[in-house]
């Protein structure tokens, strides 16, 4: 009960500290460290964790300034982690501009086609004024939320998400925003496959297929910032 107890607190001090908004930026708590988090972004240089996708280098369009990772105009390319990750709890801050499109892919392959052609994308968009039917948080094409606490453009937003390899051999995953959660799927499942087979990926035969994959983040043409990138590996 002690132990149960112990871990139910960690894991709050945790969640508390990966939405409080006075957090140090790019920076890991002691308790962060202790439950396996690792930043991606140091606030001060990306390539030590990123590099544009089939590149060993990151286009001048990305730009690290104030802590932040963004990129400013087209031509920036897509990012990708030099490292691949299986089952993981991935955690971000977003800013996008107005009327903005980005996002967040995982098990993402280097192949002759875009990342989004194997990784599944965690929408990021101004909800308000962007153009895709998709909104920020879901799981683009497959998976839409039923709430909406993005703020607006312009406004740092805290993405989470949660991918971990099950027994069965599927990927459980959830999308957390701001603290509210988003959606749940399960990667490999009848549900998924059902879902993937009605959608435009049905066409894409590394869809959501590799177990272990790059996390990519977009360019999608608008300004987008990026800080406190971190993660940690799951068992």
């Amino acid at each position: 009960m002690k132990r149960l107890i112990l871990a139910t607190l960690t894991a709050c001090t945790l969640a508390a500290r990966l939405f409080a908004a006075d957090a140090p930026l790019n920076e890991l708590t002691a308790a962060e460290k202790t439950a396996g988090w690792k930043l991606l972004f140091d606030g001060k240089d990306a390539s030590a964790s990123w590099r544009n996708y089939k590149k060993e280098t990151i286009s001048d369009k990305w730009v690290v300034k104030d802590g932040e990772l963004s990129l400013i105009g087209k031509g920036g390319g897509d990012l990708i982690t030099k490292e691949k990750f299986e089952s993981f709890e991935f955690s971000l801050d977003w800013k996008i501009s107005e009327g903005g499109n980005s996002g967040v892919m995982f098990k993402v392959q280097e192949l002759n086609q875009p990342p989004y052609f194997s990784g599944p994308e965690a929408q990021i968009q101004d909800n308000v004024k962007g153009h895709d039917p998709q909104k920020a948080g879901w799981m683009y094409g497959l998976y839409p939320a039923s709430v909406d606490t993005t703020k607006p453009a312009g406004e740092w937003n805290t993405f989470v998400l949660k991918c971990q390899k099950t027994p069965e051999g599927t990927f459980k995953c959830e999308h957390t925003m701001n603290g509210t959660k988003y959606v749940e799927y399960e990667i490999g499942s009848a549900d998924w496959a059902e879902k993937v087979a009605k959608s435009k990926f049905a066409k894409w035969d590394a869809f959501g297929k590799a177990e272990k994959g790059h996390i990519c983040l977009q360019d999608h043409g608008n300004v987008v910032s990026f800080r406190n990138i971190k993660i940690r590996e799951l068992k």
